[in-house]
């Protein structure tokens, strides 16, 4: 199933997808600790509190093979579109910490290695890439290179065009820090408004989608009937998901998780698969807000 979409459609889809996700907002903007998924009793022995097993949260990945109405696809890599399989990063000490990163640059940490090591193994068995493309901030570089490393040592294309969106005053605080010392900016990000910047320069959702579809376009032009990969940020990952898929359930995008695109004459869109982390299922990983929803950055 394709879908034709054309610019002037974009805010009003965007407007109704982020209003469904503010639904889901508020109750996820008090401290870290009450928004911990799953009760006290559930939690894995032996791990951190806001650390699973992938495959032990049902709701943290889309079934292989589905469109975005749950459709099965069979579609084949073919001449006329290309498959852009888009990677959000590996784990940051600030994901773990709760703190909304930005284009701020933090590296991976430890844990965020090994998933970008799993994923890398992963992809690198599922058929040939031709290229991979990253954002230039830390994060992604890091998993983007060592994505690289496990599928022959391509060298990685980076592109400003999939970093994260700009976060203004509420880089490097958690939620209920930046509600309170920048009620401003904090309001701005919860609004239903696809045109509102954010304060102390941040970028809004209208820029954001600009940014990083006409991104995802100019490399579907450059790789017609090719597989490549897309490294990038839940922010980014969120915005291209609702472009494809308008009115669609809301899916996380967990670290590393794999989604992947069909793109053809830059405008028709196909969303395979997404929100997928099976390559986790032996490496622990944050599975709280700032493992992809709505309040992650």
């Amino acid at each position: 199933m394709y879908l034709t979409i054309t610019r002037s459609e974009t805010s009003l889809r965007l407007m109704v997808y982020f209003a469904s996700m503010s639904k889901h907002f508020a109750a996820r903007t008090l401290s870290i600790a009450t928004r911990l998924i799953g009760p006290r009793g559930s939690r894995i022995e032996g791990l951190e509190p806001n650390r699973v097993p992938a495959m032990s949260d049902s709701n943290s990945r889309v079934a292989a093979d589905k469109d975005c109405n749950g459709i099965a696809q069979s579609v084949q890599i073919g001449e006329d579109y290309a498959e852009i399989v888009v990677v959000r990063h590996g784990e940051t000490e600030w994901n773990a910490d709760g703190r909304f990163q930005g284009i701020l640059d933090v590296e991976l940490n430890e844990i965020g290695r090994r998933q970008a090591i799993a994923v890398g193994e992963r992809l690198s068995r599922e058929g040939k890439i031709s290229a991979i493309y990253s954002s230039d901030l830390k994060r992604a570089l890091e998993t983007a290179n060592l994505i690289a490393a496990a599928c022959g040592g391509l060298e990685v294309i980076k592109d400003p065009g999939l970093r994260e969106r700009n976060l203004g005053q509420l880089q490097g605080l958690q939620p209920h820090v930046a509600a309170s010392v920048c009620p401003e900016a904090y309001r701005a990000l919860q609004s239903q408004r696809t045109d509102l910047e954010i304060p102390g320069g941040g970028e809004s959702i209208d820029q954001l989608y600009q940014r990083c579809t006409t991104c995802l376009q100019n490399i579907s032009m450059k790789h017609r009937g090719e597989r490549v990969v897309a490294v990038t940020h839940g922010g980014v990952l969120r915005t291209l998901y609702a472009w494809a898929c308008p009115n669609q359930q809301l899916l996380k995008f967990l670290n590393t998780s794999v989604n992947i695109f069909h793109l053809s004459d830059g405008d028709s869109w196909v969303f395979k698969s997404g929100g997928d982390v099976s390559h986790l299922s032996q490496i622990e990983h944050l599975r709280t807000g700032f493992g992809g929803d709505r309040t992650s950055g």
